[in-house]
């Protein structure tokens, strides 16, 4: 009798980004390794690692280590299963599994709550395990400070240790949210993507549950009698998202029928693919857009499509020193006048002490 379905699906749903990690690790092996090496045949590099012994030297480069793969976990029921599926898949691939939870010191006994989980996912003889406290600012508001934090130690966990990937928890539920909380800020198309299946530096960040809901993630930790902690900030009306979570998307449930969270992750999903394709037509429309002196020349930027000479612009505010998280749609919204309303106007002031004007012809972005 194989496992409950639950537990079927988060461990493929893991095994399958864990094939990807050690696919994208064996091709930058084989690339660092000698091209004479890379070639040669497996069983030519067996016969030549037995004389090498039989002589008393080694004349090939060892074999790296297995990549090591990490799990974030609260200790709330999304990473816990995803603790448990990686402690599973990684015992029957060439991985190594570790674990990373981050104590935020926003509540009382988190120091404690942190030192539970680091037992758990020892007790799944997952190595390296941590916990990493780190102190949480207000910039941005309460939950984007606690993310930046959080983000932030896993960076240096990552870095620290050498890991080639990050499992975060994030499910199809947490998707949904995200779409929705994009569409109120009324940010764009990039923002309705939501979440990405890998995202960070070099695709470090790795979300296997986004095609799984919350309640099949919950299901896979009572059926293993997995101990879960549930944040007391997910029912605190206090934070948006969850407000969102027991009130908002209840009530689009409500009025609009069952599969609201499934059509908002497909929302994303869609959003995502057509932004990329944007982006990618931005990179290349900029080349062409550019005088000889690299300078963006107004009457080329005219004729784009509006989407894509916002990214251009976006692009070139955000080289020339202005932090992309500050850059919002009001901001692109003025640069963008000064090609197509233009009427004289002053140069405009941008986060990062950036500026924008338009001189003889010419859209000049420099820092002030």
């Amino acid at each position: 009798m194989g496992p409950h379905p639950a537990v079927a699906a988060i461990r493929l749903a893991v095994r399958r980004v864990l094939h990807d990690v050690l696919t994208e690790f064996h091709r930058h092996a084989d690339h660092d390794r000698p091209a004479d090496a890379a070639r040669r045949p497996a069983h030519a590099a067996r016969s030549r690692y037995a004389e090498a012994g039989a002589a008393g030297r080694q004349t090939l480069p060892e074999r790296p280590d297995p990549p090591l793969v990490l799990v974030a976990c609260s200790g709330g029921a999304d990473s816990m299963a995803l603790a448990s599926a990686l402690a599973f898949e990684a015992r029957k691939l060439d991985v190594r599994a570790g674990g990373i939870t981050v104590d935020h010191n926003l509540q009382p006994g988190s120091g404690l709550r942190a030192a539970e989980v680091v037992t758990r996912l020892t007790a799944m003889d997952l190595d390296p395990v941590e916990a990493v406290a780190v102190h949480v600012g207000r910039e941005g508001g309460p939950e984007a400070a606690a993310r930046d934090a959080r983000y932030a130690a896993l960076d240096a966990a990552a870095e620290r240790h050498g890991a080639a990937a990050v499992l975060l928890g994030h499910t199809r539920d947490d998707q949904a949210e995200t779409v929705l909380l994009g569409l109120a800020r009324g940010s764009g198309i990039r923002s309705l993507s939501g979440m990405a299946a890998a995202s960070g530096p070099a695709g470090r960040y790795r979300r296997p549950f986004l095609q799984l809901d919350r309640q099949a993630v919950r299901k896979a930790c009572l059926v293993q009698s997995l101990p879960v902690w549930d944040d007391p900030h997910n029912i605190d009306p206090a934070y948006t998202r969850s407000r969102l979570r027991h009130e908002g998307l209840p009530a689009l449930e409500k009025a609009l029928g069952k599969g609201v969270v499934e059509a908002l992750a497909r929302t994303a999903q869609l959003s995502r693919d057509d932004a990329d394709a944007l982006d990618t037509w931005a990179a290349q429309a900029e080349l062409s857009v550019r005088d000889e002196t690299g300078r963006l020349e107004c009457a080329k930027l005219y004729v784009l499509p509006p989407a894509v000479r916002r990214r251009v612009l976006r692009r070139a505010l955000i080289e020339a020193g202005a932090p992309a998280g500050s850059l919002f749609a009001r901001h692109l919204e003025e640069v963008d006048r000064l090609i197509t309303g233009w009427r004289g106007q002053r140069a405009i002031n941008l986060p990062g002490r950036v500026e924008a004007m338009r001189q003889g012809g010419r859209l000049v972005i420099r820092q002030s």
